[in-house]
Parts: structure tokens; C-alpha cells; sequence
């Protein structure tokens, strides 16, 4: 070939890589991204007001009277009776208390209590810390717990540790909440033969503490509603985080890296667990709103006051709008981590959302 060729073809040819388009790899990628969560959130707000119409129906197919049963069982007359209907909107039609609540709830307003005379955004917002302090100290120590040994039970499948922890968490968590609680209560609160009462029954303070000693008083009576939903909730975590484990175990990957002398240990820690930890994030967010939702029991069970408590006592009356906006609150959490976990399943692994 000649110089005149040759230049000819190196023109060529960086012509046509001056002309190639860019790679628009990171592009496509991010507008794929942006169309999944779209369509994540787009999903979580019609969830949202599904359950928002839900709650207020639900709630009304609970028999009794709230008006007559917030009088006490006393006499009142027939016109007091219809005065406390006015004044909470109870005599208006079905359809027109309908539209009322939704928009009133768009706005943010959920409507007043019957039972304490006051905004139920302002009972939310007065319990919502009670219960997040419950929810995520159980929740951390949970998960830790159950990461940690599904890890370990994994890693030795078959051996005794791996029966044994396998066979206590699936016992745990088929035990109802409210039983082990109360289960709980009995043995170490009220004492049982040789074992003296070390806890209290329930509540969350004593009263008359102030400074240290008052998180003192808080964290002693944290303990049995923290330990009844850490026994209830490590076993799912444990064996979805055992089970991700083992499909990773096979891997060449692993092969390789033990072939190159890294110890046993590191080769957990650095190659098979961060692998399997993907279905384990998406249970994580998942279990953090279901707790925030499923606590009614275990504060019931231990006079905590928080929103599970407060939803009991508002089932007692009906106070429908606290009722309501309680139920709202209890979806939403669970929506709401739900959705988190499918925005961030992309961003662990780039196959998701394409």
C-alpha cells in the first residue's frame, strides 16, 4: 500500500471516529432509572389514596354507636344526642362525610377526635416518637441479629449451629407477638418460683425521674417490648440472609478467591456476603414499616403509649377519625419503605429496572 493509500485510510478513519456518536451507555441508563422510579412512585400514590378510600368504609362496618358510646352509658336526651352527631358531621350523608374526609385528608387534616376533643394529626404526632423509639431499637438489634447469624449458619450448613439456629427461628417466629409478650410479663415481671419480677409490666416510665435517671427509668421498661419483637422478627431476616447465602456459596467467584489465599473469613466477608445482601436490603426496608405497622399488639400488651396503643383505645370507642388517620398512618409507613427498597434495588444491582 502507498503513503497516499495509507494516509488516505488513517483520514478515513478517523473521520468515521470523529463522526461515531458518543456512548450514550450512562444515558440510556439513567433515563431507564428515572422511568422505574416514575413508575414506583406513580404506584405508591395510588396506594396511598386506595387506602385512604379504604379507611374511611372500613372503619364504619364496626358495629356500635360512638356517640352513645362516648356518653358512658349515661342518660342524654335525644336532642344532646343529635347535637354531638352536628358537631362531629355525623348526621350528613354518607357520600357528603365521604368527600369531606378526602378533602380535608389531601390537605392534611384528618379530622378531630371524638374521644379527646382534639386534632388527630396533633394524637399522631404526640405518640409517633414513643413508638419510633420502640420500633427502631427493635428493628436494629433484629436485623443485626438475624444478618449475622444467617451469615454464620450459612457459612457452616448442616453443622449443629445451623440446626440450631435454624430450628429456634423458625419456632420464634411463629409465636404470636401478644403471647410471648404476655408469656414475658409473667416470668419476668411478675416472677415465676425463683425467678423475682425485674421488669416492669408496662408503661414506659415510672414517673418523678428527671436526666440520667430518667433514660435509665425509659430503657428499663424498654426492654420486654424490645426483646418480644426482636424474638418475633430476627428469624425472617436470618433465613432470608441464610438462603441468599447459600446461592452464592457455589460461586467461581469464591473459588478464585480462595484459590489466591485469602482466608476463610475474608472470603465471607468480602466477596460472598455483599453479594448476598441484596435480597436481604430489600427485607430490610420492608420489615422497618411493617414494624412501625405491626406493634399494636406488643404496646397493647405493655401499656406502651404509642400509636399502637392509641389505635386500640380508638377501636374501643370507634373514634373513626383516629381510627382512620391511625390506618392511614400504618399503611403509609409500609408503602412508603416499600417503595424505598424498589428505588434502591436498582442502584445494588444495575439489572433491576432495565
Amino acid at each position: 500500500m502507498t503513503a497516499d493509500a495509507v494516509s488516505a485510510s488513517v483520514v478515513e478513519s478517523g473521520g468515521a471516529a470523529l463522526a461515531a456518536p458518543p456512548d450514550r451507555g450512562p444515558r440510556r441508563n439513567r433515563a431507564a432509572y428515572l422511568r422505574y422510579g416514575a413508575g414506583k412512585l406513580g404506584g405508591a400514590v395510588v396506594s396511598l389514596l386506595a387506602v385512604l378510600v379504604t379507611s374511611f368504609f372500613l372503619f364504619r362496618l364496626i358495629p356500635g354507636d360512638p356517640v352513645k358510646t362516648m356518653t358512658g352509658g349515661r342518660q342524654v336526651s335525644a336532642a344532646q344526642l343529635a347535637s354531638y352527631r352536628r358537631e362531629f358531621g355525623l348526621d350528613l350523608p354518607l357520600w357528603q362525610q365521604f368527600t369531606d374526609y378526602c378533602g380535608k385528608a389531601l390537605t392534611g387534616d384528618l379530622g378531630t377526635s371524638y374521644q379527646f376533643r382534639a386534632p388527630v394529626i396533633d394524637k399522631i404526632t404526640e405518640a409517633l416518637p414513643n413508638t419510633l423509639l420502640l420500633t427502631v431499637t427493635s428493628f436494629v438489634l433484629y436485623t443485626a441479629l438475624g444478618i449475622f447469624l444467617g451469615t454464620r449458619a450459612a457459612w457452616r450448613n448442616g453443622g449443629p449451629g445451623d440446626r440450631l439456629n435454624t430450628g429456634l427461628a423458625l419456632a420464634l417466629y411463629s409465636i404470636p407477638s401478644f403471647w410471648l409478650g404476655l408469656l414475658l410479663i409473667i416470668v419476668f415481671s411478675v416472677g415465676v418460683g425463683p425467678v423475682p419480677g425485674l421488669f416492669p409490666t408496662g408503661g414506659m416510665e415510672s414517673g418523678g425521674e428527671t436526666g440520667f435517671a430518667y433514660v435509665l427509668d425509659v430503657a428499663h421498661h424498654l426492654v420486654l417490648p424490645v426483646v418480644t419483637l426482636v424474638a418475633v422478627e430476627y428469624g425472617q431476616t436470618l433465613l432470608v440472609t441464610r438462603s441468599a447465602l447459600l446461592d452464592e456459596m457455589g460461586g467461581d467467584y469464591l473459588t478464585t478467591a480462595r484459590a489466591k489465599g485469602l482466608r476463610d473469613d475474608l472470603v465471607r466477608r468480602r466477596h460472598a456476603v455483599p453479594n448476598a445482601m441484596l435480597p436481604t436490603m430489600t427485607l430490610i426496608f420492608v420489615n422497618l414499616g411493617r414494624t412501625v405497622a405491626g406493634v399494636i399488639l406488643v404496646e397493647t400488651v405493655f401499656s406502651w403509649p404509642g400509636l399502637g396503643g392509641l389505635f386500640y383505645q380508638a377501636l374501643s370507642v370507634p373514634d373513626l377519625p383516629l381510627v382512620q388517620g391511625l390506618f392511614f398512618v400504618f399503611a403509609a409507613a409500609v408503602i412508603v419503605m416499600n417503595t424505598l427498597a424498589d428505588l434502591l434495588y436498582p442502584l445494588l444491582d444495575p439489572r433491576v429496572g432495565r
